[in-house]
């Protein structure tokens, strides 16, 4: 009887799975990527190089929209030029800036009391022209 049971507390023995060599060998691994990293250089990419534009980019007309509904056209271009225009008259100016450029940018700048409708309505206007560039124009805080 004292065979049995000495086979049996080695069989226990068998049953138990030793860690400390695994630890050892992450702790052995740990060190040697501490060691490596910062030895190796990240690559470097070469970037592209373009030229300058061929064409300059275009200030974008500015559509004033007034606390009391009224609309004012400026025109970055041209400095000092705000003009009170009717909805028909911005129609036609549109209409001959983007002849001289089909990509001409719009933006609206609404008065803060305006109503939402009213700066919808104008960005109707500018879809229906087929006005691809359209912004609002905001103040940062």
């Amino acid at each position: 009887m004292g065979i049995v049971t000495e086979r049996r507390a080695k069989r226990r023995q068998m049953n138990e799975i030793n860690v400390v060599p695994y630890i050892d060998v992450m702790l052995v691994l740990l060190v040697i990527f501490m060691i490596t990293a910062p030895l190796i250089s990240p690559g470097q990419v070469e970037l592209p190089q373009i030229g300058k534009s061929l064409t300059p980019p275009v200030a974008p007309l500015e559509v004033i929209i007034k606390a009391d509904g009224s609309l004012t056209l400026h025109d970055r271009d041209k400095p000092g030029t705000e003009q009170t225009i009717s909805r028909t008259q911005l129609v036609e100016a549109i209409k001959q800036k983007q002849a001289q450029n089909a990509e001409q940018p719009v933006v609206i700048a609404a008065d803060k009391s305006v109503r939402y409708e009213e700066v919808m309505n104008v960005m109707d206007i500018l879809q229906q022209q087929q006005v691809k560039k359209v912004g609002l124009l905001a103040r940062s805080k």
